[in-house]
């Protein structure tokens, strides 16, 4: 899968469900440090189960996050989630 291959967004997005714990806990840490994402819940939309069926070869762990440079992180532990967003504050959402 490449860049081309993903729907274009321009900001972080976030794949997950409402009942995840782990989705809760990047969100949560997404707020706080005031990362702006879209939200989208694999349960209510079909076309997002299969985008991250195909970043996960046939997958579908959440959360799964998603930036506007074609990297993107699955079931990122904390301290995963935060060395990603300092090392590409660009594409984070923040101003560089």
């Amino acid at each position: 899968m490449t860049i081309n291959d993903l729907p274009h967004h321009d900001g972080l997005v976030v794949y997950g469900t409402g009942w995840c714990p782990d989705v809760r806990r990047s969100r949560a840490l997404l707020d706080a440090a005031r990362i702006p994402y879209v939200y989208v819940d694999v349960e209510e939309d079909q076309a997002a189960t299969e985008l991250v069926r195909r970043l996960q070869q046939g997958q579908r762990r959440i959360p799964t996050l998603v930036w506007p440079d074609g990297s993107f992180l699955v079931e990122p532990t904390d301290d995963q989630l935060r060395t990603h967003l300092t090392s590409n504050r660009e594409t984070a959402g923040r101003p560089g």
